[in-house]
């Protein structure tokens, strides 16, 4: 239990390494692809919110070729981040952004993509290893955002990410204000399947966070959806089993500054229209100034109820078995 604890203690560090990295020099490029899986495709995602409101796109691509039709119009940039260098999907990726001649970055601590970088001269930049992907969200986070920076997607976020970074190490100390309140929303959610709710592009990538933590720290089945999509659609689905959903699954909200105003009003109404059918459990707000550190306030957030579920259920967060499994089968075929 304590490997997983002091892996996502180590965060605020990961941070500042991001913030001290000597990024490659590359031309500029307001179109960006990150390709990557799990918890290395999760820096996509973090990219994304970041750019929100910007004059750039960043897209994110989970899965095989080909590479999405307007890639061989605007020529992106690809971004292929895999913290193991050996994430199939990505590497398959990344074949195609070679065919077709599209500038390329990759992210990794080695394996086949390390390999493939060096022998194209692509631009790299060599993550820490030793962590379980998952637990690298800050090396491969803050790497995308200095590259964004970099490539003029986004402003300086040198700031941004000492705040970030001061900010989950007062979260991960024992005692601390996030601390107790992950420990309090992990009791109440033991024995239920977590729906994780956010409202804009901060909360709402930090739910998708929250929603594969839970998955692989805690080994338990969880969702995330967005508001206001789900008031269009999931709102219903809370009818017809009142009595199974308020026994066995509880939602979390997740709220940042930015979300929309009408998004909180739309918050409330859903929760009150809902409750009789399925408890909310909690809602964690954003902290701090910038958008990188909000995101990460509430990624350490989810991190500490992950942790602390897995926890309550008895089981080792570390190892990821079935995954391990999986990757076996694939290899047989």
């Amino acid at each position: 239990m304590s490997e997983m604890l002091d892996m996502i203690r180590t965060l605020g560090d990961q941070i500042r390494w991001a913030r001290d990295l000597e990024v490659p020099d590359l031309p500029a490029n307001h179109e960006i692809l990150v390709g990557g899986m799990g918890g290395s495709g999760i820096a996509g995602d973090f990219g994304a919110a970041l750019a929100t409101g910007t004059l750039g796109r960043v897209a994110v691509h989970k899965g095989y070729s080909p590479l999405p039709g307007w890639a061989q119009r605007v020529k992106p940039t690809v971004v292929a981040a895999s913290y193991s260098g050996n994430t199939e999907e990505t590497l398959d990726l990344v074949g195609a952004a070679a065919t077709a001649g599209l500038p390329i970055v990759t992210v990794t601590t080695g394996g086949r993509l390390a390999e493939l970088s060096a022998r194209n001269a692509w631009p790299t930049i060599a993550v820490p290893a030793g962590l379980q992907p998952r637990a690298a969200v800050g090396y491969l986070a803050g790497a995308l955002a200095r590259l964004l920076n970099t490539l003029g997607v986004v402003p300086d976020q040198t700031a941004a990410l000492d705040e970030a970074a001061d900010l989950v190490d007062a979260a991960t100390t024992e005692g601390s204000e996030t601390w107790d309140m992950a420990h309090g929303l992990a009791q109440r959610l033991v024995g239920r399947i977590t729906v994780v709710y956010g409202g804009g592009p901060i909360s709402s990538t930090a739910a998708q966070r929250w929603k594969t933590q839970i998955n692989e720290n805690a080994k338990m089945p969880a969702w995330w959806s967005v508001l206001p999509e789900l008031d269009h659609n999931e709102i219903v689905g809370w009818e017809t089993l009142p009595s199974m959903t308020r026994e066995s699954i509880g939602v979390v909200a997740l709220t940042d500054v930015a979300d929309h105003e009408r998004v909180r009003a739309r918050l409330d109404h859903t929760s009150q229209l809902t409750e009789f059918a399925v408890p909310w459990l909690g809602e964690v707000s954003a902290r701090g100034e910038s958008e990188l550190a909000r995101l990460m306030s509430l990624t350490i957030s989810g991190d500490l109820v992950s942790y602390m579920l897995a926890g309550e259920a008895g089981v080792d967060p570390v190892p990821v078995e079935t995954i391990e499994k999986l990757k076996k089968l694939l290899v047989k075929d």
